[in-house]
């Protein structure tokens, strides 16, 4: 009789110590990366001053996009997202790098911007101007952090 109640005990503690397991793992985050921002070594390989709109498409692609003003450049956009068990996803990151090109559509400015405490930091810049066109479109990119709903990311509207 001892056999038996030895091997029960096994099977239990194994169930147990298979459901903490499990447990411990569904509540385990899981993250998600939206859009597309350039590698800084993809970066490097365009030329501010000499490299034109035709090499930048070559060199990292064409943008999801552009700016309103005419000229005004290219934004990448990317954020990551973080879900925990059954709550809503979370926007924890937002990074947009925005290449600025003068009237002949040539490289002006290559600039990495990122949010810190609430506010539009830059990250990396390689510039000739000392003002990016279209830091408002940047601010408006950047600024809806943690104002989009898990459907819109979803794509249930």
């Amino acid at each position: 009789m001892q056999v038996g109640i030895g091997s029960m005990m096994r099977k239990a503690t194994l169930m147990i110590v298979f459901g903490v397991v499990m447990l411990i793992g569904a509540c385990s985050p899981i993250y998600r990366n939206h859009g597309y921002v350039p590698l800084d070594e993809d970066l490097a390989k365009i030329e501010v001053g000499k490299s034109t709109r035709d090499d930048v498409a070559a060199a990292i692609g064409r943008p999801s996009s552009t700016g309103l003003l005419e000229g005004s450049g290219w934004y990448y956009v990317g954020s990551r997202w973080k879900t925990v068990t059954w709550h809503a996803p979370q926007e924890i990151k937002r990074e947009v790098v925005a290449v600025s090109f003068t009237n002949n559509g040539v490289v002006s400015n290559v600039e990495r911007f990122g949010l810190e405490k609430g506010h539009v930091v830059p990250l990396s810049r390689r510039v000739t101007e000392s003002n990016v066109k279209g830091i408002g479109f940047i601010r408006q990119l950047l600024g809806s952090i943690g104002r989009v709903s898990a459907g819109q990311v979803l794509g249930n509207n």
